[in-house]
């Protein structure tokens, strides 16, 4: 591998960004924000072939195939590679967990190479040792982890669309508890004719946390639930793995988890994903909610944290956000839209019953919903193990039978969008 840097000198051209699982892409996939040509003339180009590396997540496997020219950050690296390097088995060892260790090692800065400012830098890259086959194997070797992987995404999207049909499950079960009707034409009405139909910012507070990824050694270090953390899950608890941080005691004091808040995410590539709820079941020790989520700490005079996360559930009560979100390739909403929305309110002693009958009712739709979940982490699991046993040379693939697999937009995309969500999400700040 040799590096390159050459310049723009003029700003024009397609603007990439990379991404942990889809690589290196164009920017207006996931945003309408793109600089004028003149702040971008000091970008680096970046050629067909090419491997970009991003040395300050290296330790996170940020490296991509360079698929279509385009102007990269001045802070990646790009790489050609001589006529013996395959690109798609450089990628694939770069991404495994034994390389990322090592790349973690041979950072230098702040944090654990997960979260941090720590940099991979050109000098200690280029003289780090890998296994590197004869370009034959390879190639066999790219070609088995590309058929492979293929069959992984397309069995990952048919249990994503299993999960998406449990949840939607859910809310309709919701629904019918808190609403005479799920018709998102008709004017919203509560199952029980008494019960007032109140503003979210009458009976709650609201705050959005301004809690980054970035590690300071002068901050309260802290475990921090982030994004995907809400998206994936029904509520937290003290079991619930979370990243590591740093927060202010400012931040500190203001998002800390707290048993009965309600934290959902507020912004999204897709509307459908704004305001998705998750309850926190406990208070959950030096752990703080994170950047782009919305934290709901309910006055629990007037409702609890476990009836307000089914009344959010509720479809008639997301489609209030829905309507509200704004963007074009980013949707956000924004403090009021979610104070303004309006949500059935009985009696305490009435949430209470509606709770309990609830969690009795979805018993059985949450344990098939968390089954399939750990089902999909099995396999990811599974998928990376053999992926760094192949790259490695632990596990021989020259003769095994490599099946024609076609592509798939659907699996690819429903495989990779946990990986990808915070991403597009931190790129857009």
């Amino acid at each position: 591998m040799r590096e390159v840097d050459e310049r723009s000198g003029t700003g024009e051209g397609t603007l990439l960004t990379m991404r942990r699982a889809s690589g290196l892409v164009p920017l207006s996939n996931f945003s309408d924000k793109i600089a004028e040509p003149e702040r971008l003339r000091h970008y680096k180009l970046a050629s067909p072939g090419q491997i970009v590396m991003n040395p300050m997540q290296a330790g996170n496997g940020m490296f991509a195939i360079c698929r279509t020219p385009g102007l990269i950050s001045p802070d990646y690296r790009a790489f050609e590679l001589t006529d013996e390097a395959d690109a798609r088995y450089l990628i694939a060892l770069f991404k495994s967990e034994a390389m990322r260790a090592t790349f973690r090692a041979e950072s230098k800065g702040l944090g654990t190479g997960t979260a941090g400012f720590l940099r991979l830098y050109p000098e200690r890259f280029g003289s780090l040792f890998a296994p590197f086959p004869p370009p034959e194997e390879q190639r066999r070797i790219a070609d088995f982890l590309d058929a492979y992987t293929a069959q992984v995404h397309r069995l990952v999207a048919t249990k994503r669309c299993t999960i998406a049909a449990l949840v939607e499950r859910k809310r309709s079960i919701t629904t019918n508890r808190l609403y005479v009707s799920g018709n998102a034409e008709l004017p919203l009405a509560p199952r029980n004719p008494d019960w007032q139909l109140r503003a979210i910012k009458r009976i709650a507070d609201i705050s959005f946390s301004t809690v980054d990824k970035h590690v300071y050694e002068h901050e309260r270090q802290v475990r921090v639930c982030n994004y995907v953390d809400v998206y994936r899950n029904d509520r937290v608890t003290l079991a619930t793995p979370f990243r590591e941080g740093s927060v202010t005691e400012a931040e500190y004091a203001s998002f800390a988890l707290k048993a009965g808040d309600v934290l959902v995410t507020k912004d999204s590539e897709d509307w459908k994903d704004i305001c998705v709820p998750c309850l926190v079941a406990d208070d959950v020790p030096d752990a703080v909610c994170g950047y782009h989520l919305a934290v709901l700490r309910p006055n629990t005079e007037q409702i609890s944290g476990e009836y307000l996360y089914f009344s959010l559930l509720a479809a008639p009560t997301t489609w209030q956000f829905h309507k509200a979100a704004t963007g074009i390739t980013r949707y956000g909403v924004g403090k009021n839209e979610i104070g303004t929305a309006v949500i059935p309110l009985p009696s305490i002693c009435e949430q209470d019953e509606i709770c309990l009958a609830l969690a009795e009712e979805l018993a059985s739709v949450d344990a098939a919903k968390d089954k399939v979940t750990r089902e999909i982490d099995l396999i990811v699991e599974y998928r990376d193990s053999l992926i760094a046993a192949v790259v490695t040379g632990r596990l021989d693939v020259r003769e095994a039978v490599i099946p024609n697999i076609e592509g798939d937009d659907l699996a690819d995309h429903a495989a990779t969008e946990d990986e990808d969500m915070e991403d597009v999400l931190d790129a857009l700040d």
